[in-house]
């Protein structure tokens, strides 16, 4: 499906108390609508972006995207209706995306993996929002504050963009419109055409930039970070040969690894450290060993394949230690070159790559030199 991201950045932002456009005021150290921007530059399913502007925001915007491949820009109207439809205009030109992804710059935390969800969600609805929960109780009140009376919340939700729909299906939606319309969102214009509309889960990060508090707020929120950590364990017998692969690296050996690809014991553990730290299951399902495409290719192969799962879900490799257990070959003499390899491949400092070595002092199948192991651990940070 060849998607389209639609950001809506037209607004004048006049709650936040600062007379400038809150989309290009910086949270983090760039200017909030850039965020989305990379986002959707970063998702393999949005084929082009719009962006949609004030008119006089032109300069400042261009200068923005100046480094985004192929982000076109249009001028949008008074209310946030009219910025859409500009929008959808635009898309119409050229190459018509099968689907369309709205989103409004105010909301800087989106992530690719929230863009996969809602598109996989077209699958089986005509739109799809992410939407929380509503957790605090709910009061209706009159001017003076006065409670009125209590609001059930169980089926109530606080609806958040992106939006997802079928492109030509929201055309036909705004186009159905009356002129002067100005709905609260794409969800509402969806409904008023009769397009069935599914949430699926939000997420907290994509809070609404309205008031000057939210830049703090959106900020920390941007910059938080959660830990998490991933484990792997791989052993190879020994066969016939005059090498082993580890970490990338060809050591010169009275025998070879038999296994999987090129057995790379040292690698397939931290491919399988590196999944397990986002659930992403293990190599065998990624890679099944049965699967003649496999056979003998480069275990950077896998390795870059969960790299990229990582950098999907929107972590960030922090660190990586391997330990490799073994009599034979030693591997001091090329732990550096195995260091600056995996370094090379995930794109991480050489500091924030370990490799080290160990014997199990003769003990066991490692101890009568029959094979080789290796464990290896991850060290990811998620955004909260």
């Amino acid at each position: 499906m060849q998607a389209a991201g639609l950001i809506v950045a037209a607004g004048r932002g006049a709650r936040t108390g600062d007379a400038r456009p809150k989309q290009y005021r910086l949270i983090g150290g760039k200017p909030m609508l850039r965020w989305s921007l990379e986002a959707f530059r970063d998702s393999p399913s949005i084929a082009r972006m719009v962006v949609v502007i004030d008119a006089a925001d032109h300069s400042q915007a261009r200068e923005l995207v100046a480094d985004f491949k192929g982000v076109e820009l249009t001028t949008g109207g008074s209310v946030r209706t009219e910025s859409v439809r500009a929008g959808l205009r635009k898309l119409s030109e050229g190459s018509r995306p099968d689907a369309v992804l709205v989103h409004d710059a105010a909301r800087p935390g989106l992530q690719p993996s929230m863009v996969d969800a809602l598109l996989a969600g077209l699958a089986t609805s005509e739109g799809v929002a992410p939407a929380l929960a509503c957790a605090d109780a709910l009061k209706r009140v009159a001017e003076d504050g006065a409670v009125i009376e209590d609001v059930p919340r169980a089926e109530l939700r606080r609806v958040q963009t992106p939006q997802a729909f079928g492109f030509d299906a929201l055309v036909n939606a705004y186009e159905r419109l009356p002129a002067a319309s100005d709905l609260e969102d794409d969800v509402a214009v969806a409904r008023a055409s009769g397009i069935n509309v599914r949430l699926i889960p939000g997420e907290a990060r994509l809070a609404k930039v309205t008031f000057a508090e939210d830049f703090v707020m959106a900020a920390q929120m941007l910059s938080a970070s959660l830990p998490v950590v991933g484990a792997g364990f791989d052993a190879h017998r020994f066969s016939a040969g005059d090498h082993v692969m580890l970490c990338g690296v060809a050591i010169p050996h009275s025998a070879g690894l038999a296994g999987h690809s090129d057995a790379d014991a040292a690698w397939h553990a931290l491919t399988d450290a590196i999944l397990g730290a986002i659930g992403e299951a293990d190599i065998g399902e990624h890679f099944p060993p049965d699967d003649i495409r496999w056979r003998g290719a480069s275990s950077e192969l896998f390795l870059r394949h969960a790299s990229d799962l990582a950098a999907k879900a929107g972590a960030t490799i922090a660190n990586v230690d391997i330990t490799l257990m073994c009599e034979a070959p030693k591997i001091k003499p090329h732990r550096e070159a195995m260091r600056i390899r995996t370094a090379t491949v995930l794109g991480l400092p050489l500091a924030r790559v370990s490799v080290k070595a160990t014997t199990t002092e003769g003990l066991g199948f490692l101890g009568r030199r029959e094979g080789l192991a290796a464990q290896a651990s991850a060290l990811l940070l998620l955004p909260q």
